[in-house]
């Protein structure tokens, strides 16, 4: 009898190594300038049109997000006027039919988390926007936004990587710097780091921020923005095309999480404003395709990563695809932070995955 059992077992286990979902050993880039393949272990997709993280009925960070809330003195902000973030000015404004990915949400004008910039001052504070991840064990990776920046002068539009104020990744935009009449949409991309605090956090005066030009508007429609965080650079996009790419000492060396904030505090050398009207940035997704720091997404990758070498063991990341997301793969890999299962029904966050939930998983897979 225990001789039969464990012929049962090694068969299934045999059975587990030669079954494989898609994408179970990670989601792959090639970088443009050197054509080199880098694959991530760990995923999380949240797509803002459909998601609500404001609802109060769910959990703290239930789908990996959270609105933050809290004061930054002027001092503090560095601007003539403070900073008061809320959870009032961030609006999820979803679309309920979710086979449609654009148009107008429940809430009037575009679908999407809403971050609004107030024009009225309040206790010497501007009010403010900011949503966070709250894990940061985000580790080298490649993550990407869907945003419609406001056209009204006097803000900050930022898309981040961050763990502290000496190891931080910026896309920035300065509404006050958009000039319609001209054509000119700058971009600016920061690496904080030890040298821009040396130099007062004006990272300028480094060789870690660039201005770039697009060639669009990128407050009529919603565009791609894009980091590569890498080993060794940091490499920023726009609509996957490569606008710059930075190498050094300013590159972190720490995992972190990543937010999306729109903000003003007065600074004439920066945000510039306060916002005449408010201003409204609108974010339709992010994504985030990862290395993880915890030891615990690293053991549950190399439990399910059986041959890297098998047919769709690993995914390539497509580009500029607002409406592609491997959560909605009925296929893919399991236990990820996704918008949503296999099913279609909204994910939760990761749980550890145990060995025998893993074999009948895989079962099921190779069963369809």
């Amino acid at each position: 009898m225990a001789m039969a059992s464990f012929r049962i077992l090694a068969s299934s286990l045999l059975f587990f190594n030669l079954v494989l979902a898609d994408c179970e050993c990670g989601y792959s880039i090639i970088t443009p300038s050197d054509d080199k393949r880098y694959v991530f272990t760990d995923i999380l997709e949240s797509d803002f049109v459909h998601l609500d993280i404001t609802d109060k009925a769910q959990g703290y960070g239930e789908y990996g997000w959270t609105p933050q809330e809290f004061d930054m003195s002027s001092e503090v902000a560095r601007g003539p006027y403070g900073q008061a973030f809320t959870t009032q000015n961030v609006i999820s404004n979803n679309i309920a039919d979710e086979q449609i990915f654009g148009g107008p949400g429940v809430k009037g004008g575009d679908a999407g988390l809403k971050l609004v910039v107030g024009s009225e001052i309040k206790n010497g504070m501007v009010p403010c926007a900011d949503v966070s991840t709250t894990d940061v064990h985000y580790f080298h990776g490649t993550f990407r936004a869907g945003i419609k920046v406001t056209d009204v002068p006097g803000t900050c539009s930022a898309f981040f990587w961050y763990m502290n104020d000496t190891q931080e990744i910026d896309i920035e935009f300065l509404s006050a710097e958009f000039n319609k009449s001209n054509n000119t949409f700058p971009v600016n991309l920061v690496l904080q780091s030890q040298e821009s605090k040396d130099h007062g956090f004006d990272a300028s005066k480094t060789g870690d921020f660039k201005t770039i030009h697009l060639p669009f508007d990128p407050t009529t429609d919603f565009h791609e923005y894009r980091i590569d965080f890498l080993p060794d650079r940091v490499l920023f996009y726009a609509d996957a095309q490569l606008l710059t790419e930075m190498k050094g000492a300013g590159v972190p060396s720490t995992p972190g999480n990543l937010q999306v904030s729109h903000w003003s505090n007065g600074n004439v050398g920066w945000s510039q404003g306060p916002p005449k009207a408010d201003a409204t940035t609108t974010v339709s997704y992010v994504k985030a395709y990862f290395n993880s720091s915890l030891k615990s997404r690293q053991d549950d990758y190399t439990m399910r990563c059986k041959d890297p070498s098998a047919p769709r063991a690993v995914c390539a990341i497509p580009d500029r695809n607002a409406t592609y997301f491997f959560g909605n793969v009925a296929n893919m890999t399991p236990n990820q932070t996704t918008y949503h299962e296999n099913n279609g029904r909204r994910a939760r966050r990761w749980r550890p995955l145990p060995f025998a939930a893993a074999i009948a998983t895989s079962t099921w897979v190779v069963g369809l």
